[in-house]
């Protein structure tokens, strides 16, 4: 036995070590020519993207291109998903801004060596997360955390960009209503070419979008507006125009780094990884597992944990920001006929050798057209289809959304995702802490009296059958004792109480003790209580403590005919003679009612 334990436990490690042996055999000769297309298709859109997601970051322009490279090769050879690839984001980029603007001025030395710090953080987080095995945890985040958060994402981005679509200057970051309020005080001097600059940039993209959508509209876009802005200052004079360039990026590999992990870093960006982990693993394994649903594939959220922090770990060293599961890249590296992860590692390599052969042209790119595309970017990071369906049925889930959303707006970014986190455990756990308490009763008009939630239908005068639904811990002994005793004081001559256990998953030491103190005030009363169809898992609390003692072994039924035959020889036969219900089969025996 030891034998076979030490091998399971051998390949449980090579399966978290060596993770892309199990996708590997799945490689062939049509699967490999699918994922090379695919990872070329992947490099040509991270150009453009990379680029703008930088600038949200207040990185160097170039770095949202690194951050493309390592990370998405080390996350597709250790995570689980065939086709997630992974690279920077609007979110994760929205909040490192907003993070590090605070102490560093953006696209400075210091605030890059803060950047990459906070990356290897994240990344050390996240591994750590995924060799605990937490990788459920991302599960009980609701989804309107996300789409509240993306939502007020979406504006910020839209926002920071007016000065480059109006070609204002003002002075970097400032919250959203700073932010309207100075392009509001200097609407006077707006730009009017580097606006119609980016107004042709976003007519392009819109059209690409509306009659050629197989066509990459960031690309097509970048390059009708980099026209424009051509067209206009032959036409006009660059004197007259004044049209800001993103200028040229290095036609270089990513350089080698290193984070700077001193104890007061530590200590200021420690808030911040957390919530960009929190928010990161979300959109990585959400992103993931709704790819795997189209394609049958079984996603491990702890095996994603581990890639996506292997893949920050390993591009904090090679000059890359924070990364994890881009939508967009993911979403066109599936429907572009990737098979394998291999697809998500020609990407990476891939936009190495486009980096050295396009970055130089980027002297000729307008900052106003890098504008256009952000707002169309955020314009369909809004999922106005999932806002209008929770207003509509859910209210709790509103308030979850519409609070992080406002939070996104006028708050911290992190604080605004522990926010929505912690309104999201709320929910849960006001959910989990009010199991559903149903009176049951045997259906006399069926020949086999199978218990029923049917009011119309009579009720034994001493017992009361109840089912519950729901996990008895510490949190919800409250509520279930509140609605026993609110039954019980409605019929207080049912002093026996049989509760089917079906639809109890989970019992704490806290409901043990509770149903052993039911017991033994049942018993004080002369009746008892009794369980039908409890789980065996369930019953180990009782095991460990001496609550099955007070509740009686000979109390637990796993067939109904027994426990209510059982049941019903203690009940006061002298009621039963009198009673006019008899729902119970063993009621036959009885003389009729006087």
């Amino acid at each position: 036995m030891d034998k076979i334990d030490r091998e399971t436990s051998r390949q449980e490690w090579r399966s978290v070590l060596l993770p892309f042996l199990k996708w590997w055999p799945r490689v062939t000769r049509l699967s490999f020519q699918d994922d090379l297309v695919a990872g070329l298709t992947g490099a040509i859109v991270a150009l453009p993207q990379g680029v703008a997601f930088a600038v949200i970051a207040g990185m160097p322009p170039a770095y949202g291109l690194y951050a493309g490279m390592v990370p998405a090769i080390v996350a597709a050879l250790f995570g689980s998903s065939w086709h997630l690839v992974s690279g920077p984001t609007t979110a994760a980029s929205l909040v490192l801004f907003s993070t590090l603007s605070a102490h560093a001025a953006p696209g400075s030395d210091q605030y890059v060596q803060l950047a990459l710090t906070l990356t290897i953080m994240v990344g050390m987080i996240e591994l750590a997360m995924g060799l605990a095995r937490l990788g459920g945890l991302v599960n009980f985040i609701s989804h309107s955390v996300v789409t509240g958060f993306t939502a007020g994402a979406a504006i910020l981005i839209a926002s920071s960009q007016l000065k480059h679509f109006l070609g204002l200057s003002l002075p970097p970051g400032g919250d959203f209503h700073q932010t309207i309020q100075a392009v509001v005080a200097h609407w006077a001097d707006i730009n009017p070419s580097v606006t119609a600059v980016g107004l042709v940039t976003m007519i392009a993209g819109l059209l690409v979008l509306r009659y050629r959508p197989g066509l990459p509209y960031m690309i097509v876009s970048m390059l009708v507006g980099s026209l424009a802005g051509w067209l206009l200052s032959n036409l006009l004079g660059p004197e007259v125009t004044k049209i800001p360039m993103v200028g040229s990026l290095p036609d270089v590999l990513p350089p080698l780094s290193a984070p700077d992990l001193t104890l007061q870093n530590i200590r200021i960006l420690a808030p911040a990884a957390m919530a960009v982990t929190l928010f990161a693993l979300t959109e990585a394994v959400s992103i993931a597992r709704s790819l795997a649903i189209r394609t049958g594939q079984d996603i491990d959220g702890n095996q994603e944990f581990i890639g996506q922090g292997l893949s920050n770990i390993a591009g904090s060293f090679f000059s890359g920001y924070v990364a994890t599961g881009s939508f967009n890249r993911s979403a066109l590296n599936y429907q572009a006929g990737a098979k394998t992860p291999l697809a998500a590692i020609f990407a990476g390599a891939l936009l190495m050798i486009i980096v050295v052969l396009v970055a130089p042209l980027a002297v000729y790119l307008p900052n106003a057209a890098m504008a256009g595309i952000l707002f169309l970017v955020a314009w369909g990071l809004i999922d106005f289809h999932q806002i209008r369906r929770t207003l509509k049925t859910s209210r709790p889930e509103s308030v979850i959304l519409g609070t992080t959303f406002l939070a996104t707006l006028f708050l911290e970014l992190e604080f605004a995702i522990f926010l929505g986190v912690l309104l999201s455990l709320i929910l849960y756990l006001n959910r989990t802490s009010h199991p559903r308490v149903l009176s049951r009763v045997p259906d006399s008009g069926h020949p086999m009296r199978p218990f029923a939630t049917d009011p119309s239908l009579p009720e034994c005068p001493q017992l009361k059958i109840v089912r519950i639904d729901g996990s008895l811990f510490f949190g919800a002994i409250h509520s279930v004792q509140e609605n026993l005793r609110d039954i019980h004081r409605h019929n207080p001559g049912q002093i026996h109480l049989l509760i089917v256990a079906s639809g109890i998953n989970f019992i704490d030491m806290a409901g043990a003790e509770f149903l052993a103190h039911l017991a033994r005030e049942r018993r004080d009363q002369g009746g008892g209580l009794y369980f039908y169809d409890i789980k065996e898992a369930v019953c180990e609390p009782f095991r460990r403590g001496e609550c099955l003692i007070e509740i009686g072994t000979e109390n637990f039924f796993t067939s109904k005919k027994k426990a209510v035959t059982e049941i019903f020889h203690r009940l006061d036969r002298d009621i039963c003679l009198r009673c006019k219900a008899r729902i119970f089969l063993e009621c036959r025996a009885l003389p009729p009612p006087e």
